[in-house]
């Protein structure tokens, strides 16, 4: 299956390609974010084409973020990425803390 066949299975399925480069665990390049929910300097929430994104860390720092592209870049020590669904608030009826503490 050739690169561009992929792309088109992804692009069926969801109709979102996102893109996310981490780098020697301390640099993450990420494309497809529609905004930043919360940061801190041990988490970054973020609301993503794909649902939302969670990266925990220590000495977190947001150094480019670009709502127009669609693309954020968070330097800092990453121990953590985790995905959750983007209607699991309305599901489970919670709100930013379950996000964070589930």
């Amino acid at each position: 299956m050739t690169i561009e066949e992929r792309k088109g299975n992804l692009n069926t399925n969801t109709g979102v390609i996102q893109n996310i480069i981490l780098e020697n665990r301390e640099k993450l390049s990420i494309s497809g974010v529609l905004d930043v929910l919360s940061f801190d300097d041990q988490i970054v929430i973020l609301e993503t084409e794909l649902g939302l994104l969670t990266v925990k860390g220590d000495n977190l720092r947001i150094n480019k973020l670009s709502l127009d592209t669609a693309e954020v870049t968070v330097d800092g020590e990453i121990y953590n990425l985790g995905y959750s669904e983007k209607d699991s608030n309305q599901k489970s009826g919670g709100g930013l803390f379950n996000k964070i503490f589930r």
